[in-house]
């Protein structure tokens, strides 16, 4: 199954700009539920994959964070980007957003995040792209530093196995109209010499099915 390019995700997420804030409908609860297992209230340092228009960092900052924390989140869309400075603007300079090329963060410092998080870009990468960014998630975690993960995913139900087949079928026609996205499983991803499992669930507002997993790096 083809997946966007960097190019191609980043046209379209500057097309859907703001727009990506009404998927919360059904993103909210999964991204809620990595925000409560993730233990961010002992975070220092959180790096963001795919920070979007930054509400998740807000939620952060006004709800988890220390006062001493710093957050750096990163994207492919210049307009996401933008979108997420300014929403993010009352806690800079703790808060910083960067525009980046799309690929794995190559060149973070290894070990200088207590979390690394991504909500809903893992379904929109292909398995190569995905086995780079939790290669990098790794180095760049400190040790016993949590992975926060969130995405659609296949259904737990007959109800939502057939909506994630009906996605899976529009994106590989058009991957654009999904932006993207299809489901995936996040669990075979994850070696278990390298992160120990601490939460798993998938949840399925409104029949459609999301995957939340918070590991611990080994």
């Amino acid at each position: 199954m083809g997946t966007l390019s960097h190019q191609e995700a980043r046209r379209t997420y500057d097309r859907i700009g703001s727009r990506q804030d009404s998927q919360g409908f059904y993103e909210d609860r999964a991204t809620a539920m990595v925000r409560l297992h993730g233990d961010f209230t002992a975070a220092e340092s959180v790096f963001e994959f795919g920070c979007g228009t930054g509400r998740f960092a807000l939620h952060l900052f006004e709800e988890y964070l220390s006062n001493t924390a710093r957050y750096r989140g990163v994207d492919v869309s210049p307009r996401m980007v933008r979108l997420a400075q300014a929403r993010l603007a009352s806690h800079s300079p703790r808060a910083e957003v960067i525009l980046t090329e799309g690929g794995p963060p190559v060149d973070e410092p290894a070990g200088s995040y207590d979390r690394f998080v991504s909500n809903y870009v893992f379904d929109l990468l292909s398995h190569e792209d995905i086995r780079a960014v939790l290669r990098e998630a790794h180095r760049m975690l400190r040790p016993d530093g949590l992975l926060c993960l969130s995405g659609l995913s296949s259904g737990s139900g007959f109800g939502s196995r057939m909506v994630a087949g009906v996605v899976s079928w529009i994106q590989s026609l058009r991957p654009s109209l999904v932006g993207g996205c299809r489901p995936i499983d996040l669990l075979p991803f994850l070696l278990e010499s390298e992160w120990q499992v601490q939460h798993h669930s998938k949840v399925v507002p409104f029949g459609i099915p999301s995957e939340v997993v918070v590991a611990t790096r080994c």
